[in-house]
């Protein structure tokens, strides 16, 4: 997939092409589906697929002071849009200037001068332009105005079992929400696979070691959202691409009156001749969350925690041997 981090950097040859765009936050099954439309009106129209999408998300702009926690950042962001077969995107530096933009400067400017669009994709409650003042009737003439076709794409409803306790609507928010309730469950049927946290393993106070269960911490600038705090069953993946099952913790050891929230993962099950090649510390790590499996609780003595610990193995264990790892394959 080819990037184009602003217009300068469109070909000017590019072609036709069919157009989407949105923050794609978690690229999750609604954003899924979408892109599905937008393939589909490229093959009938020998066209090449483009994604508009922000950097940073706009929030950051408008409301700074209640801005979202992203499910996943920038480049995982456009590895997923690749993963789903797009031939390109475009990342526009969102500024006070670019908001600026009237609705119709907005299309003008970045679909119809820089990429041609044949047709243009999106959900029908698109809102673009400035003060959010564009909508799918406003496009839908400019289209008109400037010669390319809108197709406008229903909500995605999460099927199944749990559907009337979701809602019909698959969204970025809704997976938040779930998250915030340590619902990983729930958020990886909205996104096709289980949330995962990525960043650096760094050195932690390293009392899981010293109680046998060793833990590879990641840092605090890891990018993704991290779910409430409790014990979860869970994948981690290094740098080599191995996949290893993991009993991951999120929270502050009450136990030890730990102040900081730390992502912390003990890899189980791994092969005794593994066990010394496996430091991650300074490397990339994803963690990925499956299932919660309790709440993060404050023991009374050491004893207890570490007879829990082992309770916490076993169900993650079970947990993720309903889950193999192939089946729920995360990383892009």
């Amino acid at each position: 997939m080819q990037i184009y981090h602003g217009l300068d950097e469109v070909p000017a040859d590019l072609g036709t092409t069919a157009v989407t765009i949105g923050n794609f936050d978690g690229v999750h099954l609604g954003h899924q589906h979408v892109l599905e439309q937008v393939i589909d009106q490229a093959q009938r129209r020998s066209a090449r697929t483009v994604a508009v999408t922000f950097d940073p998300h706009p929030a950051f702009i408008h409301r700074p002071e209640a801005t979202p926690d992203l499910l996943t950042g920038t480049s995982e962001k456009l590895a997923r849009l690749q993963a789903a077969g797009l031939d390109a995107a475009l990342v526009l530096q969102y500024t006070p200037q670019l908001a600026a933009h009237t609705a119709e400067d907005f299309v003008r400017t970045f679909f119809v001068q820089a990429l041609n669009p044949a047709v243009v994709v999106v959900g029908y409650d698109v809102r673009f332009g400035r003060d959010n003042a564009g909508n799918f009737n406003t496009l839908m003439a400019l289209g008109q105005q400037y010669g390319f076709d809108v197709v406008g794409v229903d909500d995605y409803g999460i099927p199944g079992p749990d559907q009337h306790r979701l809602g019909t609507r698959c969204s970025s928010t809704a997976i938040r929400g779930a998250l915030q309730h340590g619902d990983a469950a729930i958020a990886a049927e909205m996104l096709g696979r289980p949330h995962s946290v990525v960043g650096e393993v760094v050195h932690g106070e390293a009392r899981g070691r010293a109680l046998g269960f060793p833990t590879a911490n990641l840092g605090q600038d890891s990018e993704g959202m991290v779910p409430a705090d409790g014990v979860y069953a869970g994948w981690v993946t290094g740098p080599d691409h191995r996949r290893w099952p993991a009993a991951v913790s999120v929270g502050s050891n009450p136990t030890f009156y730990g102040a900081q929230r730390v992502v912390e993962a003990h890899v189980i099950d791994r092969p005794d001749e593994q066990v010394e090649d496996f430091d991650l510390y300074g490397q990339q790590m994803r963690v990925e969350f499956v299932q919660r499996l309790r709440g993060m609780v404050a023991y009374e003595g050491v004893d207890k925690l570490v007879a829990q610990m082992h309770q916490d193995v076993d169900d993650a264990r079970s947990v993720l041997a309903e889950a193999p790892a192939d089946a729920n394959r995360s990383a892009p």
